[in-house]
């Protein structure tokens, strides 16, 4: 196993990006609480600069890149989000960036990736947009990789020292897991703000790669199929297998079905507005409660929010989902 990022990273990131980034609410939810007949916190960082986490770890990278890296331009691959953050936080600080994504990414995130400031490579699938990333930085371009850094982990890890800072009542959390650069750094900052405290990675089918490591013993391809595009990595890296190994209590996979139903029941017990990457929460909450019991204090860390209207529409129809059901407390 290498070497995990530790909390003295994660306090460097925290000073480098702060003043670039927001420091995101941390709110109890009376909605949700009464929903799961326990305490939830909710972490919002879909309310972060361009609607989703992702800015803290693409800060971060910047801010560490010489001029030399800088002058030649930056590249990521994103299936949405990260792209988005780059492109925002390159456009802000002067420096070219080139964002390759899937056609399946969502369009305004390709729409803003554009308007920040960013060139934008489509490509078939993610499988060729990691391909294409490789030779773009084959031929000079300076690589701020979504989740396989251990300076962007660093950066994704101030979400949890800010949680476990504004809300140290916790026993549990559970975090989303794409690439795994977020579970990561959160589960890094818990381990030595709150050891005591249980981080849980959540997955959708189809964007299962962080389950199918744990299942062989290491990264390995998988196939996308998941609705949750902001989630569909390719594969983890052995930096973040090697975190959530170490760090992680368990990875639980939900369908997107239940990914929806998660969207649906935050807008109606949260008052948020989700993307399926978050949404898939909700439905990991039921299954954490009935291992740890009615004790729990449930923290959420609401990942993003970049999706539209038309887009929920579209799978609430398709799935024909419905909100979750409040949860039976055995008294």
């Amino acid at each position: 196993m290498g070497e995990l990022v530790g909390i003295e990273d994660i306090t460097a990131a925290a000073e480098s990006i702060a003043g670039h980034v927001l420091r995101t609410p941390t709110l109890p939810s009376p909605g949700l609480s009464a929903h799961f007949g326990v305490p939830v916190t909710v972490k919002l960082e879909l309310l972060q600069r361009t609607g989703s986490f992702k800015p803290r770890g693409a800060v971060a990278k910047l801010r560490s890149l010489s001029d030399a890296e800088r002058a030649a331009g930056v590249v990521a691959v994103s299936g949405g989000n990260h792209g988005v953050a780059l492109a925002d936080v390159a456009g802000s600080t002067g420096v070219a960036a080139t964002v390759v994504m899937p056609e399946s990414a969502p369009a305004r995130s390709v729409d803003a990736a554009r308007a920040a400031g960013a060139t934008v490579r489509l490509t078939p699938d993610m499988a060729g947009a990691f391909a294409l990333t490789g030779q773009l930085v084959a031929d000079g371009l300076t690589l701020v990789h979504p989740f396989d850094d251990p300076v962007v982990i660093a950066g994704q890890g101030t979400v949890g020292t800010e949680f476990a800072a504004d809300a140290p009542e916790l026993t549990d959390v559970l975090v989303s897991i794409g690439g795994g650069g977020l579970i990561a750094g959160v589960a890094a900052a818990f381990r030595a703000l709150a050891p005591d405290v249980r981080v849980w990675g959540v997955e959708t089918e189809g964007a299962d790669a962080m389950s199918a490591a744990r299942a062989v013993g290491g990264p390995v391809p998988v196939t996308l199929s998941s609705i949750a595009s902001t989630l569909s990595a390719p594969s983890v890296s052995q930096l973040t297998y090697d975190h959530v190994t170490a760090l992680v209590s368990d990875v639980l996979v939900v369908s997107d079905t239940d990914a929806v139903r998660g969207v649906l029941t935050l807008a109606e017990q949260a008052k948020v507005w989700t993307e399926p990457a978050a949404g898939c929460l909700v439905p990991a909450a039921y299954r954490v409660l009935d291992q740890v019991g009615p004790d729990a204090r449930l923290g959420l860390v609401v990942c993003g929010g970049n999706v539209t209207a038309t887009d929920v529409a579209g799978w609430v129809q398709r799935f024909g989902a419905v909100p979750f059901p409040a949860r039976t407390v055995v008294v």
